[in-house]
């Protein structure tokens, strides 16, 4: 019986680490962060992010279109002249607000400068 319950939390630990790295796949490259970092602060056009994350067009572009697919992020388009094309958090992206604090927190502790 001790072999089935080591097995069992074994599973339910292996699954946990599953959730981690799958999350990790979604939000995790260098590029993505920034960008969701930085549409917290709201709606924002094409331009003012690649000024805001300094990432090129190219690749602000292919982050871009990575976080629509996944739907952290969402695109509006104003056809007035000029065209203007802006993009914010969805609500699934909203919800990582709370993590990139406790990221910070942790990071303000931990990485800090020391007295």
């Amino acid at each position: 019986m001790a072999v089935e319950e080591r097995q069992q939390a074994s599973d339910q630990h292996s699954e946990e680490t599953c959730y981690v790295v799958d999350s990790l796949e979604q939000i995790g490259s260098r590029w993505r962060l920034v960008v969701l970092h930085d549409l917290q602060e709201g709606e924002k056009r094409f331009n003012e992010l690649k000024r805001s994350t300094g990432a090129s067009s190219r690749t602000l572009s292919r982050v871009l279109d990575d976080l629509r697919e996944t739907g952290f992020v969402t695109r509006r388009l104003e056809e007035d002249a000029p065209v203007a094309t802006f993009y914010a958090l969805t609500d699934k992206g909203r919800s990582l607000c709370p993590v990139f604090d406790e990221i910070e927190d942790w990071a303000e502790e931990w990485l800090g400068d020391e007295e």
